[in-house]
């Protein structure tokens, strides 16, 4: 129980960062009063307290290139990347006699029985945000203050009270801004909440001649919030 005790909050992410997390946030439970019936921290982990969420920065150089291959093996080595750290952090957890419960990167999903909709067992999006870690843009896209919405997220559930992150004040979305929308080729944005089917038909398919890649991400490539503060010098080419 010492151990427990003893374990504070800045230990629990200098675990994280040892790991290669670029960003880690705290959110506590409280934060959650508005999640999905279902998709609840404590859903999965009734012993919920706080919920650690991290992220690992993707390479800008993808969105350099003229064919979507880059970006696919970034996004999947990344998710990959992502979900080993989670599981190697729970069994770490374990020797101080923490239950933790990592969510998975990409899913598995589940649909929701009452909108349909398709969900993570927690959404790492928005435990990000109750983790002071960024905002959700109207591209539905986490976006960070270090690495714009150029980072990949995952959540872990853990049983013990730690000190959360205060939240961001504000989005850096601008009213007025609607390049993401627009831009969509199949109009999923622009609603309270993306049209998942049309963006899915769309961006996860197979190209002719080519093996599956992820094939759209240009409401992501566009966003004047694309790279974030550290990254200025790297934003994608616009001619």
């Amino acid at each position: 129980m010492n151990e427990i005790m003893n374990m504070k909050t800045q230990e629990i992410k200098q675990i994280l960062y040892d790991l290669g997390a670029d960003l880690c946030g705290i959110a506590s439970i409280d934060r959650f009063d508005d999640a999905p019936e279902g998709f609840h921290p404590r859903d999965a982990l009734p012993s919920c307290k706080s919920v650690v969420v991290f992220a690992k920065k993707m390479p800008i150089g993808v969105l350099h290139s003229p064919i979507t291959v880059s970006y696919t093996i970034a996004r999947n080595m990344l998710a990959h990347e992502l979900d080993v750290m989670s599981v190697r952090f729970c069994g770490m957890m374990e020797q101080y006699g923490i239950i933790a419960v990592p969510t998975g990167t990409l899913g598995p999903t589940f649909q929701d029985p009452k909108t349909g909709r398709y969900r993570n067992i927690v959404s790492a999006k928005h435990s990000a945000v109750a983790a002071g870690l960024g905002w959700i843009g109207k591209n539905t896209l986490l976006i960070t203050p270090e690495y714009g919405n150029m980072v990949w997220l995952n959540a872990i559930l853990t049983d013990i009270s730690l000190e959360p992150d205060a939240m961001l004040p504000a989005s850096p979305c601008k009213d007025a801004c609607s390049l993401c929308i627009d831009i969509c080729p199949v109009g999923a944005l622009g609603n309270p909440e993306m049209n998942q089917n049309a963006c899915y038909a769309h961006a996860f398919r197979n190209i002719e001649g080519q093996e599956w890649t992820f094939s759209c991400y240009q409401c992501r490539t566009i966003c004047p919030n694309c790279c974030g503060s550290r990254n200025e010098y790297m934003k994608p080419r616009t001619s």
